[in-house]
């Protein structure tokens, strides 16, 4: 997924203008863009809107991004929505492995409960907004079968940590938001799962959401959030990737199938290919949209 667009959950309004938007994804925001007297509200908008949304082929993925294991308010959040089968569930402020593992038995309960699939629904994790993620970024892995995603904010963080701003005099981020979104592409890699890019927060300024889509893209990551629906289409062409590459990458996969599962080094216009050649094919593949939503993990 390229595009993965925030939605006020407490607007019916920008829901229903969101889902023509061409995003990949949206992420319906129970959090932060959510004032606590309408947190009960916005949990009934959004299991309505997850209940009557379309579902299938050619449509968004439907994220809910709940609040913080820490708040008191998750479990309300997991109660209204889970029933209505949103496609993933974004935990805030992740601070560990182990809180993935506490969400993914929370969300168990309440899919046998509303009768669905254990395991339906992925979980995706922002784990750089607290000192405590970043430092625990190497807990992710292997925690739970639903984690398919990490990304990485840079807004809490600064929170966190006390900092007055992200960025220097020049626009750049500074040391410690660089080694959060390094981080956040380490751990994916580690925990086999997609890495997400943060938001780019000045949403007129397109030439530079672009600018940053193309370093998000060569430093390996599969797609970027964003706060306006203007910003879909920059996104969406950026993460695309090239007919060249996603040729190659067709006929890499088509090797290794057609070589079994055990197969290690093969051949490809005279030049050798191996396992990361494979992973890399894959990728590419399924960031052109090449592999069904049931494949969210890389192999």
């Amino acid at each position: 997924m390229r595009s993965l667009l925030f939605v006020p959950g407490d607007s019916e309004r920008k829901l229903a203008k969101a889902a023509d938007s061409g995003a990949d994804a949206l992420i319906l925001d129970l959090e932060d863009s959510v004032s606590q007297s309408r947190k009960v509200e916005a949990r009934q908008i959004v299991a309505s809107f997850l209940t009557k949304a379309q579902r299938g082929a050619g449509t968004p993925w439907l994220i809910v991004r709940i609040n913080a294991l820490d708040t008191g308010l998750s479990d309300d959040d997991l109660a209204a929505v889970v029933s209505a089968s949103p496609d993933i569930i974004l935990l805030p402020k992740a601070g560990s492995g182990a809180e993935i593992q506490d969400l993914s038995a929370r969300i168990a309960v309440l899919e046998v409960e509303a009768g669905l699939e254990e395991g339906k629904i992925l979980i995706h994790a922002l784990m750089t907004e607290t000192a405590g993620g970043m430092l625990s970024a190497g807990s992710f892995a292997a925690k739970s079968e639903r984690l398919s995603a990490l990304a990485w904010g840079a807004e809490d963080l600064a929170a966190d940590i006390g900092a007055s701003s992200n960025k220097d005099a020049n626009g750049v981020y500074t040391d410690v938001f660089r080694m959060a979104r390094s981080l956040t592409i380490l751990a994916a890699a580690h925990s086999r799962v997609d890495a997400i890019d943060t938001v780019f927060t000045d949403f007129k300024d397109l030439e530079g959401l672009e600018a940053e889509c193309r370093a998000a893209v060569r430093d390996g990551f599969n797609g970027k959030m964003a706060i306006h629906p203007d910003q879909v289409a920059v996104i969406n062409k950026t993460f695309t990737p090239q007919a060249e590459d996603v040729e190659r990458a067709v006929r890499i996969l088509a090797l290794f199938a057609a070589a079994g599962p055990d197969a290690g080094v093969l051949s490809l216009d005279g030049k050798m290919i191996d396992r990361p050649h494979l992973r890399q094919a894959q990728r590419i593949a399924r960031r052109a949209g090449l592999e069904p939503k049931e494949m969210p993990k890389i192999d």
